[in-house]
């Protein structure tokens, strides 16, 4: 009997985070989400709250789940983005941002490592972005989801001969309730975000789960290091000006 899979998910209440659990959860893995509130569906696992943006509550909650659960997954999903153009970025938005999407991501995975190495098996998967190629307003978020490939490829050389990989998805534009804030429907920033996506729509948060649930499967087990762009296009529409016909 194949040994059930235990799975780490930060930023799990919603969104991405919240459909890949749902989406491991029916292939059999056993999800365990962290989010700062409660997810407003039923959980698809086991669920804690906390705040990850508090580093030694986040020691603390990881110290006691790697007592409980003996893990071979994490998906580094928790973010903020709090867009500033570049004259108006602050320096305290700078370090918050860059430390909820990399010091977390940092945090979990060392902490979850050594029991992947203890199973000679694991699977990591970093939530990075499209914005990692450059937009405008996301000085901070770009920088952080830039870092986040770079740990990518850094920690699969790390690792390969544990029998871990570590790859990362991209989304593009998706429909989560950041996004709805950020460009509400019917915006003329919403309208100004579709028009550069060649599918000319926004990716449902369900499209990305499904290839993060591929990551972490056996199929995958050849890539390490790679990062796969969920974006309708948008990261090959290098010029926006001339759209598909």
């Amino acid at each position: 009997m194949t040994e059930q899979h235990i799975t780490l998910i930060t930023g799990a209440s919603r969104g991405i985070g919240f459909s890949t659990a749902e989406y491991l959860a029916k292939q059999g893995h056993l999800v365990i989400g962290l989010a700062r509130h409660v997810p407003e569906k039923p959980f698809p696992g086991e669920f804690f709250t906390v705040d990850l943006s508090d580093r030694h509550g986040t020691t603390e909650t990881m110290a006691n789940l790697t007592k409980q659960y003996a893990f071979d997954g994490v998906l580094n999903n928790v973010a903020v983005i709090n867009p500033q153009p570049l004259e108006e970025l602050t320096l305290d938005n700078f370090e918050g941002v860059i430390d909820l999407n990399l010091r977390v991501a940092i945090q979990t995975v060392q902490a979850v490592v050594p029991s992947m190495k203890a199973k000679k098996w694991g699977r990591i998967v970093n939530v990075s972005s499209i914005a990692s190629l450059g937009v405008q307003n996301r000085t901070s978020y770009a920088i952080a989801k830039a870092g986040m490939l770079g740990m990518t490829r850094t920690w699969a050389l790390e690792l390969v001969k544990s029998g871990i990989t570590v790859n990362a998805v991209a989304p593009g534009p998706i429909e989560t309730e950041k996004t709805q804030r950020i460009c509400p429907p019917g915006s003329e920033l919403r309208k100004q975000c579709i028009s550069g996506v060649p599918m000319e729509r926004f990716g449902q948060p369900s499209e990305v789960a499904a290839t993060i649930g591929f990551l972490f499967s056996e199929e995958a087990g050849y890539m390490t290091g790679q990062t796969l762009f969920v974006d309708g296009g948008c990261s090959i529409n290098i010029n926006p000006c001339y759209k598909p016909r």
